[in-house]
């Protein structure tokens, strides 16, 4: 198939998870990605889990990429990286703010060099600031933006998301940006500096709770596994496990109190809104909770969708990877690997024209592409 970013070269000075994201989806889409790394690679070559002695977070972090090692520290190397600067449509960075320019791989110092660039620098908290130098861990970014006072059991303890989204969302943004970037270069000839912040993309993600602050002046309260503004929305206890039930509505509620044998529940008072249903909540819980335990969670569902209402069980990832629809669209994919043969990675979820892209190859092997990429600027290694 033919890929939106085919011919796009990319120099990806990253490391760790929010640059190589970014960078893999771009490889996804058929950007040529050449990852620069330390001589001692990328940190996550060294964070397990491993399988052969293979990082599986840089495994999946870092398909269809090459592997070129140089020691910026290093005046000869350096040269390197700037001729591969001058000669590549995007370099995406996340080193702490400064560091760049230090080293002399700078936007102001790369553009001038080469106008048509897009120079994309993700950190934690932006190029400028007075948190710019703060560091730029998905746990500090959870813990400022707002996220982690509003996760948690109710009446409980802020709780970080189980997954480093302020990373995942920034590197996804990243990658926006880029692509929305390469259209302005096409339409002016003029490349672009974008400041891609982790705080600012997990930011500006919280819409639950910026609707609460800005517009109803109050602070989202924690309430575990149930939604703050609509109920009944969450989950609930079944014979064997818990049931997720999604009603919005009261046309939804109606349809939920008749399947659980109440149907003076739509009439109500206290459930006449959805508003009014949350002010409520616990006694709903009670009401839906003496229904939901008596059937397993397979039977619960099966009647909730008889009544076409949104319900689900809670899986494992074991479980999502391997259920029908993940299977269906492949979701989870294998790709070749100089060192495991083949290897499972997750690539981006887009489908362009029915077919989903992604990256032709796995991870590269440290350095492995040194030769051919100094080949093809003319240069030998210093």
């Amino acid at each position: 198939m033919s890929k939106p970013l085919a011919g796009i070269r990319v120099l990806d000075l990253t490391r760790v998870l929010a640059g190589p994201y970014c960078t893999a989806l771009l490889a996804d889409l058929g950007a040529d990605v050449i990852k620069l790394e330390p001589p001692a690679g990328d940190d996550y070559r060294h964070v397990g889990p491993f399988r052969e002695g293979e990082s599986a977070l840089f495994l999946l972090n870092n398909r269809g990429k090459k592997s070129l090692t140089l020691d910026l520290k290093d005046p000869a190397d350096l040269d390197v990286a700037l001729k591969l600067a001058a000669s590549v449509d995007v370099v995406v960075e996340n080193f702490r703010p400064g560091v760049a320019g230090r080293l002399g791989l700078g936007a102001e110092t790369l553009r001038a060099a080469n106008p048509a660039l897009i120079y994309c620098s993700i950190s934690g908290f932006g190029q400028d600031g007075p948190y710019r130098d703060l560091p730029a861990y998905d746990l500090v970014v959870q813990a400022m933006s707002g996220l982690m006072a509003a996760t948690g059991e109710e009446g409980g303890a802020p709780m970080k998301v189980g997954e480093s989204v302020a990373d995942l969302i920034a590197g996804l943004f990243a990658s926006w940006s880029i692509a929305a970037a390469l259209v302005q270069r096409d339409r002016t000839g003029e490349g672009a500096t974008l400041d891609v912040a982790m705080f600012d993309a997990l930011f500006s993600m919280l819409t639950t709770s910026h609707a609460l602050h800005l517009y109803a002046g109050k602070l989202p309260e924690r309430v575990g596994n149930r939604h703050p503004l609509s109920t009944p929305f969450g989950c609930f206890p079944t014979r064997d496990g818990q049931v997720v039930i999604a009603v919005l509505n009261g046309r939804q509620f109606t349809r939920l109190a008749g399947l659980i044998g109440a149907p003076e529940a739509a009439e109500d008072p206290r459930f006449a809104t959805d508003e009014l249903r949350t002010g409520n909540e616990p006694a709903l819980r009670e009401l839906i909770g003496r229904w939901s335990q008596q059937h397993t969670t397979d039977a619960a569902i099966a009647g909730l969708s008889a009544e076409g209402l949104p319900a689900a069980p809670i899986w494992t990832i074991a479980e999502a990877a391997q259920s029908p629809h993940a299977v269906a669209r492949g979701l989870v994919e294998d790709l070749p690997h100089p060192v495991l043969g083949h290897v499972p990675v997750v690539g981006q979820p887009v489908r362009f024209d029915g077919r989903k892209p992604v990256a032709a190859t796995g991870a590269p092997d440290l350095g492995k592409d040194v030769a051919a990429i100094l080949a093809a600027l003319g240069l030998e290694r210093p």
